[in-house]
């Protein structure tokens, strides 16, 4: 078992773009999501599977489990989610000593751009790089199961307005 602690922001301009490292597809379905859990599959690059389950977040911490699976199976159980699949690129960018993920949506999503950066500690220090901006951490729907459920193609013209800065 692994404790997550990430901080979340949304992307300000392109300047990332430089810094990429490496990038993989991700296609991704919540089995289950709810107050207590979330259950999900991953497929990276139609060749890596994972099945991922994370207790709910009381703060920048929670529980995560996850298993490799046959891709072959993950493809199955993709239909067995709740709501949309989630189809985005992540981008790994290094910046003063940490890797940024930056995750450009497509599909349902397309529009949103959402960089996450991974703690050892809550009260970590986060050198943070020029091209982030507003901190979204925290608030729900940045996060992929509520993308799941109400994709950035459903929001208000207000509030695609506040995630493009």
């Amino acid at each position: 078992m692994a404790i997550e602690i990430e901080r979340k922001f949304l992307v300000a301009d392109g300047a990332w773009r430089s810094g990429v490292v490496r990038s993989l597809r991700i296609r991704q379905a919540y089995l289950r999501a709810d107050a207590k859990a979330s259950i999900r599959v991953r497929i990276y690059d139609d060749n890596r599977a994972m099945l991922t389950v994370k207790t709910s977040r009381a703060d920048l911490r929670r529980n995560e489990f996850e298993y490799e699976l046959p891709v072959i199976e993950a493809e199955m159980m993709l239909s067995l989610r709740q709501g949309h699949v989630i189809d985005k690129v992540r981008h790994h960018v290094p910046f003063e000593g940490l890797t940024w993920e930056v995750d450009v949506f497509e599909g349902d999503n397309a529009g949103l751009c959402v960089a996450e950066v991974e703690l050892a500690a809550v009260d970590q220090a986060v050198p943070l790089p020029p091209w982030v901006g507003q901190e979204v951490t925290g608030q729900a729907q940045y996060y992929n199961g509520a993308l799941s459920q109400l994709p950035f193609a459903c929001w208000t013209a207000d509030m695609q307005a506040l995630a493009a800065g």
